[in-house]
């Protein structure tokens, strides 16, 4: 079957060249290029724009959409925000878009996965102009939101290259790709000629953190800190009294912070070529670090005796920790172009792009005192180690940091034009994105002092090529308009590959055998065992109807087959059906089915990483699914996941300017693909002693907890979209867009798929437990509330926009020795995360139609997250919060970051 449709793809792509020559020597008049943007005064109302996404008829509207579409013009991505990150800004404009800012997540700090209806980043497929991007080479595995997931990197494409973007909030795998589970995302580039706009802006965050007081110095008694008698806590279920872990402080009022300094300077311009265009958009942001951390006031250095401390306490700079956004810097280009081929009714098409960026995050700080910073070759072998004859390598502690160097470039081409009655569009596009990491200021300890501080970590690889046939043609068989008929073919191959760090950054050193710690402390690299270099190929075809049957009633029926290399086939369906049974009153639904392979990052990568577990670092690997230990813990060979889609909603446009809708969704997945708990350190005794053992037979015993993929879940997704527009004129006051919109969305774990393998002996293991499932179910605001005014006052402008998140649960592994939670239970040191409103406001003024200046704020009253508690725990739990949340004062969780206030400038050329 595959070598039949592969010769069927050959042969329509070479009948296509032949027929394209002939019909080269006619005489035809060239094609029109429509070189407008959407985004000029003379714009359309949205609900009346034709829109591509969600179907192949060439007239459909918003309006008459049979499937719910969001439709985000250029300004309005550009509007109220000072930042220039696109995830951002969809965080801020689409209810159902979720964009978290975790920190010292490793890789996840500078590329941040986003998830649309709560989904995971991975089942959101991403297009550009129509055709499939790539996704990132980041696999991101740490505690955050996308858990196990690679995403398509929007901050790589510039607001100002963008004349809008299309968001399809429904299933779509029948017709866009097997993956599209949770919806499609459609940028459409700019290609208007004779126009330029040149843009540059300026903000910083100017903010109080809530919760966390400035620290005017420690308190002493003799000329000596002393531990904070607030801290210590009574004994609890026969547990030893726990003491201080904190030094006692002098506080004043909320810390400020000014920090964060962003410039964004980009330029857009279209150049006709000819009958063609080019449209070339740059971009080059900088952002300084933004730091949110609290004042850690543990003890840093070894005690002199019980009764003093090192009398460098009183003078070491507490603020160790880096939290928050990294250090970046940005360079992006898109370049989006089409000229027409002589008189042969076909035009040619390319578009492309490439983005590097600098990023420098920060792991967690390793105190003096820790002996991930002893010299192991100060002490000679035959000497026992003590505190007595401790010697540190970095005399005041480290903080590692992690370099990333990304490198994202994308190039398509093809041709489009008309055999006769049919539309033809060939294309191909290959995209790839590059990561290489250094770890600096670090040390592996397993090398002693002699051991390099910076090293190359190793680097990540992701190559992707797709093929694409679309042939169209209209038939009037009698229907109210004419049957929209489609037919299509893609070919498409993936490679992923790990190249493994320099020997010193992973490998065990001379003084490992003494205890010392192996690996380059914060960001390990990637071992030579891990190099990996994988490839898989897939063929698919699709076919897709579009009418309207008979006044009133839109329908549109796809289908798609599809085959991996590794994974086998799947044949996808949908049917999707609109009925205006009232003027402007609609009734809207669909159904449908999905399939996503498991990525070969999900079937491949390998790393070892640091996180926070109960306030503790443990070093974790993230092992491949076929390895030993892997297979010891209980994997097995992945495979799909498969879902079940369907959606029910009503519109209406009862009068000029106003519309509403409302969507209900329910997406049942089986077989999903997770990354299990961190085993052996999960929280759970009996899962943590078993996985321990098995990582001690492995050769694992220097690292604390181990994870990998499995088939681990059958869920349930469901929620409502409602979204309500208005447009109107109010005389003197101006043009208005009002805006509302509401998301709910409810995840739901139905059955948990325990394969444990080797491990099925052992009684109470949970591979999927109770942290995950947490996170899955509660780790995302389960509503959303979008209010937005969007004035035009003749040469005045303004946007206020204000969000309410939801409530989060960010789960925690408990930290009571011996205590086993059922999967349902909340532990003692799961936070939850209060509802928040966060209020953006910006002014604009245009001078002579060619200049603009806006100021504006986002986080307009400088609201935070919830505080993570620190200290001991209510009475009634007893025992004491994780020591970390003192100096970590806020969740990765918070759907809308913690950075507070930030307050920017910006000056638009217009030309």
């Amino acid at each position: 079957m595959l070598k039949s449709f592969t010769a069927v793809l050959a042969v329509s792509a070479s009948s296509l060249v032949m027929a394209s020559a002939a019909i080269a020597q006619s005489t035809a008049t060239p094609p029109t290029i429509d070189q407008t943007d959407s985004t000029e005064p003379t714009a359309i109302d949205p609900q009346s724009e034709i829109v591509v996404t969600g179907t192949r008829a060439s007239n459909r509207t918003v309006a008459q959409s049979n499937v719910p579409i969001d439709v985000i013009s250029s300004e309005a991505l550009t509007n109220a925000t000072g930042t220039g990150d696109t995830n951002k800004i969809l965080n801020q404009l689409v209810p159902s878009f979720n964009f978290p800012q975790p920190s010292i997540a490793d890789g996840s700090d500078v590329i941040r996965p986003a998830t649309l209806r709560g989904l995971s980043p991975d089942q959101t497929l991403v297009l550009v102009n129509g055709k499939r991007r790539h996704v990132s080479s980041l696999l991101n595995i740490n505690g955050t939101v996308g858990r196990g997931s690679a995403a398509v990197d929007l901050n790589t494409i510039p607001a100002l290259a963008i004349e809008r973007i299309e968001v399809l909030r429904d299933g779509a795998s029948s017709q866009y790709g097997s993956d599209a589970i949770a919806g499609v995302i459609n940028v459409q580039l700019k290609r208007g000629v004779n126009t330029g706009r040149a843009q540059v802006s300026y903000g910083k965050y100017v903010t109080h953190m809530a919760g966390v007081p400035e620290l005017l110095g420690l308190q002493t008694s003799g000329g000596q800190p002393f531990f904070d008698p607030n801290d210590a806590v009574a004994a609890v279920n026969g547990q030893a009294a726990a003491g201080s872990r904190y030094l006692a402080g002098n506080y004043g009022g909320d810390a400020k912070r000014n920090d964060g300094d962003t410039w964004v300077l980009g330029a857009n311009i279209g150049i006709p070529i000819g009958p063609g265009y080019l449209n070339v958009t740059g971009e080059y942001r900088d952002r300084d670090a933004v730091n949110r951390a609290g004042y850690d006031t543990r003890p840093n250095y070894l005690r002199p005796s019980t009764t003093t401390f090192d009398a460098r306490e009183l003078t070491f700079n507490r603020l160790n920790f880096q939290l928050g956004d990294p250090k970046t810097e940005d360079y992006n280009v898109f370049v989006n172009a089409g000229m027409p081929l002589g008189n042969s009714g076909f035009e040619f098409y390319s578009f492309g792009s490439y983005a590097h960026r600098d990023g420098l995050s920060a792991a967690n700080y390793r105190q003096a005192s820790n002996a991930a910073n002893r010299d192991y070759s100060a002490v000679p072998a035959n000497v026992a180690l003590t505190n007595a004859n401790f010697v540190a390598i970095y005399a005041d502690g480290f903080l590692p940091l992690i370099q990333s160097d990304y490198d994202d470039y994308s190039i398509a081409a093809g041709v489009k034009g008309d055999l006769g009655p049919w539309s033809v569009d060939l294309s191909g596009v290959y995209g790839h994105n590059e990561i290489d990491y250094r770890t600096l200021n670090s040390i592996n300890t397993s090398f002693g002092s002699a051991g390099p501080r910076n090293v190359d970590a190793g680097g990540i690889r992701f190559g992707q090529f797709t093929a694409n046939l679309d042939v169209t043609r209209e038939f009037d068989l009698g229907f109210v308009k004419p049957l929209t008929f489609a037919v299509g073919a893609e070919y498409r191959h993936e490679n992923f590959k790990e190249r493994a760090g320099q020997v010193e950054s992973y490998a065990a050193g001379p003084f490992a055998s003494r205890g010392a710690a192996i690996g380059q402390q914060g960001f390990p690299g990637i071992p030579a065992a891990a190099a990996t270099d994988n490839s898989r190929d897939s063929y698919a075809g699709y076919i897709e109807f579009d009418t309207d049957l008979f006044a009133g009633l839109t329908a549109t029926a796809a289908g798609r087959y599809e085959h991996y290399s590794d994974f086998g086939d799947t044949l996808n369906g949908k049917l999707a059906l609109r009925y205006e049974f009232a003027p402007a009153l609609a009734v809207r639904g669909s159904i449908s089915n999905g399939f996503r392979a498991p990525s070969l990052h999900q079937q491949y990568f390998t790393t070892t990483s640091t996180n926070f577990v109960a306030g503790v670092p443990v070093d974790i690997v993230t092992a491949q699914v076929s390895s030993p230990i892997a297979r010891a813990l209980g994997s097995q060979p992945l495979d799909p996941e498969k879902s079940i889609n369907l959606s029910a909603g009503i519109t209406s446009n009862p009068f000029r300017g106003f519309n509403l809708t409302a969507d209900y969704y329910h997406i049942k997945i089986n077989d999903r693909i997770v990354l299990t708990e961190n085993l052996g350190s999960s929280g759970n005794a009996v899962t943590d002693a078993a996985a321990r053992a098995a990582l001690n037979a492995n050769g694992f015993s220097s690292v604390g907890a181990a994870r990998f993929f499995i088939n681990g879940l059958d869920t349930t997704t469901q929620g409502v979209d409602v979204v309500g527009t208005y447009r109107l004129r109010l005389g003197d006051l101006g043009s208005w867009s009002l805006s509302a919109a509401y998301n709910y969305t409810q995840n739901k774990i139905d059955k948990r798929l325990n394969n444990l393998g080797p491990l099925a002996s052992n009684p109470n293991i949970i591979l999927f437990g109770r942290v995950e499932g947490i996170r899955f179910e509660k780790g995302q605001p389960r509503d959303k509330v979008v209010l937005s005014a969007d004035g035009d006052l003749g040469v005045f402008g303004v946007t206020a926009r204000s969000t309410r998140y939801g409530r989060v649960i960010a789960p925690t592994a408990t930290s009571l020795t011996g205590t086993t939670l059922g999967l349902s239970d909340y532990g003692p040191d799961d936070v939850f995360l209060r509802p928040k409103w966060i209020t953006d406001l910006e002014a604009r003024y245009t001078f002579k139609e060619h200049m603009t200046f806006a100021i504006g704020a986002n986080n307009l009253f400088d609201v935070y997250p919830t505080r993570l508690p620190f200290g001991p725990r209510a009475a009634s739990v007893g025992g004491q919060n994780p020591a970390n949340q003192i100096y970590i004062p806020y969740s990765g969780f918070s759907p809308f970051g913690f950075n507070g206030r930030f307050i920017y400038g910006r000056v638009t050329a217009q030309f």
